[in-house]
């Protein structure tokens, strides 16, 4: 049963920010860029009796993940701006986070925080 509800509410979350989004793109986009996906597994983690070890290391990378995504907030909206369709338009962003990922994660390296498995 409880398994069932943590799907519940982690669904409900985000067919919540898609309807929000339908009517307003930027109030759509402020929930969605608020940590709550982050902060549900963290209560999950929490909740289900992980050790403070997981928790701590979840926040930790969480931070690092997102640092090579965001360009893609910006390439996104420019692409379309020059005509791409959604699917091209997806493909390249992808592509583009994943070289971003490996790049940063190589320079990371450097500083001792090791990102690759």
């Amino acid at each position: 049963m409880y398994l069932i509800f943590k799907y519940a509410v982690t669904a409900l979350l985000i067919v919540v920010i898609s309807e929000v989004a339908k009517r307003s793109g930027k109030m759509g986009a402020l929930i969605a860029s608020l940590p709550m996906v982050t902060i549900l597994t963290l209560i999950w983690l929490y909740v289900e009796k992980q050790p403070t070890e997981k928790l701590h290391a979840h926040a930790y990378y969480t931070f690092w993940y997102v640092i090579p995504t965001l360009p893609m907030f910006l390439l996104m909206p420019w692409l379309f701006d020059q005509g791409w369709t959604f699917w091209p338009n997806l493909a390249v962003n992808l592509v583009v986070t994943v070289v971003f990922f490996v790049l940063f994660a190589l320079v990371l390296k450097n500083f001792g925080i090791d990102l690759l498995p």
